[in-house]
């Protein structure tokens, strides 16, 4: 069974959620998200002879939400996590992240790996920095269009999706979801009109998702979304911060799964990223495993497919 607590870390307390024992495995959530993203990993993972944690992070679910901007640079995001493995009495984890978690579990193998027995990413491939902040380059791009320009926007998001919680949830779960058209179309957003405004209400819920798994969800979000695209509002300065480790590259055993429907894989260069992986990553234990028809959220839309892969990439660790 999944027990809950809260823990101190890194000057904050983060809720966590955990099961099993054995090597630890730290699974990071994304936007917008909470630990419960991770409902179908931990019997598998737990059963499989492993200690799964995954905590809310910082500034989302019942975990703190710092009011200070800065305070959810990449930085701070990667010292939680180094802060909750040594908390929980380990000194090496396993480290797992899907959307905003995968950049956070890339940076924990880049800035400590003597800390990462192994990371895997889904959806965000690892991070190559780029040659000028991401902000600026989707600005000229889709002229301020780009939804990480309009989540930078102070306070505008945070109302329109915080008027109906529930609501903005259903619609981004649904609408990024993979339906089967083979067609992902760019993330832009009038500024004028708002990112839900051409998102469509659908008339039932995917198989994967339920009534309360929605109910969960936006219960998580009952203090707001301003933490969450507090992330979004660092992008810019993580892109400042991280210039020491231009060129780098994750050196730790990785793993890298996405869905061919995933609207991320389809920014713009991110096609082509994904087919140098194999030769810019000298520890990429296989080819980037692509899931036929899935959308975003890839392991709640293909939950015995991602589980295989990770159960095969820690046993290849262990």
């Amino acid at each position: 069974m999944v027990q809950h607590r809260m823990i101190d870390v890194n000057g904050i307390r983060l809720h966590i959620a955990e099961e099993g024992s054995g090597p630890l495995v730290v699974l990071l959530h994304g936007f917008p998200e909470s630990w419960h993203s991770w409902q179908h990993q931990f019997g598998p993972l737990a059963a499989a002879g492993y200690r799964v944690v995954a905590p809310d992070q910082r500034g989302y679910g019942s975990s703190d939400h710092p009011e200070d901007v800065n305070a959810y640079s990449i930085f701070h995001l990667v010292g939680d996590v180094v802060g909750l493995i040594r908390e929980l009495g380990e000194e090496q984890a396993f480290v797992v992240g899907h959307d905003w978690g995968a950049p956070v579990a890339w940076h924990t193998a880049l800035l400590r790996p003597d800390m990462v027995r192994g990371v895997a990413g889904l959806s965000v491939p690892p991070p190559f920095r780029s040659s000028e902040p991401p902000l600026q380059i989707m600005n000229k791009m889709f002229g301020g269009r780009f939804y990480w320009n309009y989540f930078n926007l102070p306070g505008v998001a945070d109302a329109e999706f915080g008027r109906d919680p529930r609501t903005t949830l259903r619609k981004f779960l649904t609408t990024t979801a993979g339906d089967g058209s083979g067609e992902v179309a760019q993330p832009l957003v009038d500024p004028e009109r708002g990112w839900l405004a051409d998102m469509q209400e659908p008339e039932e819920l995917p198989e994967w998702l339920t009534e309360a798994d929605l109910d969960t969800l936006a219960e998580s979000f009952s203090q707001g979304f301003t933490g969450a695209l507090n992330w979004y509002r660092n992008l810019d300065r993580n892109w400042e911060l991280t210039a020491p480790w231009q060129g780098a590259v994750v050196t730790t055993p990785a793993l890298y799964v996405y869905g061919d429907q995933d609207l991320v894989a389809a920014f713009p260069g991110t096609p082509d990223l994904i087919a140098q992986l194999p030769a810019l990553m000298p520890n990429l234990v296989r080819e980037p495993l692509k899931l036929s028809g899935c959308g975003h959220w890839t392991q709640q839309e293909r939950p015995d497919e991602v589980n295989a892969a990770l159960a095969e990439f820690l046993k290849s660790l262990t």
